[in-house]
């Protein structure tokens, strides 16, 4: 790639396009898109098996699936969850009607911390809504015993955490009353756009594909006030061709992190993420954080990639807490999160994707050491 050719954060990994043909005139052939048909149903096994998981529900995105997932369980009132993250895991909740209740995160690993949820409970508390950043597990079991302890569901956004398994083998994404993925275009899998709810039983599911779908049971009952979230057949075939490629994505992305830590490691007031132990990992993101030894600020530091073509992203700032529709809620308050807000001023996301070159690997590196 020349210089000046951008380097973004991430670019879409795709499976060779004559591959993708015959699954696209079966498509043709069937004239079935939508509604639940063959690669619809052909993916939400092949995916199971995968992942690993009892159940899966394929939705149009992730954002709808966060959203029905809450619809599924009745959720109310209020829920703890991040204010480190993508909008639209508080956005889910205000859909819903749900107040979000901002809980600080820690500084190792930047997901919700357990320490700071209790105190944050009310009577009006009915949830918590965690994400796994970056991909590095939540401390599953504390969020559990504190779930129990006041009968809280708990939904795992867990947008990132494609493929994540804990030491004793177990998907992550078991954990939890649901865990909602997303499969969009700049995810570690990617069906163009896409989404899914892990449930763990038969009838959770049910009452998932129930609301997906207007709330049909039949062709003339319907029992919830369900929307559109089908995933299509397009995108369905593209996820069972995908599953076939992802391991190799995933591998390449571990290449591109073990190149990043070797050359970096010794930049002063440049600090990495902890490598998690006893996990399997899918290197969905690369992110330093810029620190005072280092002898610019991140912001500087971000636009000196910039003006060199090299997309790099600030992930994730501002924080959830600090647009408008949500710096008016109590626990939005900056003394309140001051882990979140020392990461959000010095987070940067640098680009890790299968196809990145080690000479454009390596252009990033050079201007991050200059």
């Amino acid at each position: 790639m020349s210089a000046s050719t951008p380097i973004y954060v991430t670019q879409p990994d795709l499976p060779p396009l004559e591959t993708f043909l015959p699954y696209l005139q079966q498509i043709w052939d069937s004239r079935a898109l939508t509604n639940g048909a063959s690669f619809h149903r052909r993916f939400e096994q092949a995916l199971s098996e995968y992942l690993g998981v009892p159940h899966v529900s394929l939705f149009t995105n992730g954002t709808l699936a966060l959203v029905t997932a809450l619809q599924s369980l009745r959720v109310a009132g209020e829920v703890i969850t991040t204010p480190y993250s993508f909008v639209a895991t508080a956005h889910s909740l205000m859909w819903n009607g749900i107040k979000p209740v901002f809980a600080d995160i820690d500084p190792v690993t930047l997901n919700i911390d357990p320490a700071k949820i209790e105190a944050l409970i009310t009577p009006q508390t009915t949830a918590i809504m965690p994400v796994h950043c970056y991909g590095t597990p939540c401390d599953v079991d504390a969020i559990q015993r504190i779930a129990d302890d006041y009968n809280l569901k708990v939904i795992y956004d867990a947008a990132h955490a494609f493929g994540i398994r804990r030491q004793d083998g177990g998907s992550v994404l078991t954990h939890g009353d649901l865990s909602v993925l997303s499969f969009h275009a700049t995810k570690v899998f990617n069906t163009f756009e896409g989404g899914a709810i892990i449930s763990p039983d038969a009838r959770s599911k049910q009452r998932i594909d129930h609301l997906k779908n207007f709330g049909f049971v039949n062709e003339t009952t319907v029992v919830a006030t369900g929307i559109n979230g089908k995933m299509s057949e397009f995108n369905a075939a593209l996820g069972l061709l995908q599953l076939q490629h992802v391991g190799h994505a995933i591998e390449r992305r571990a290449e591109v992190e073990r190149h990043y830590r070797e050359h970096l490691a010794d930049v002063p007031g440049l600090a990495m993420l902890q490598e998690p132990a006893g996990v399997t990992r899918n290197h969905s993101y690369f992110p330093v954080m810029v620190g005072p030894g280092f002898p610019l600020s991140r912001d500087a530091l971000y636009q000196r990639l910039r003006d060199a073509g090299i997309l790099a992203r600030r992930y994730f700032y501002p924080l959830i807490s600090e647009f408008s529709m949500y710096r008016g809620l109590p626990s939005a308050r900056p003394d309140l999160l001051p882990v979140a807000h020392e990461a959000a001023r010095q987070v940067l996301c640098l680009p890790i994707y299968p196809a990145l070159t080690q000479a454009d690997q390596d252009r990033v590196i050079g201007l991050i050491r200059g």
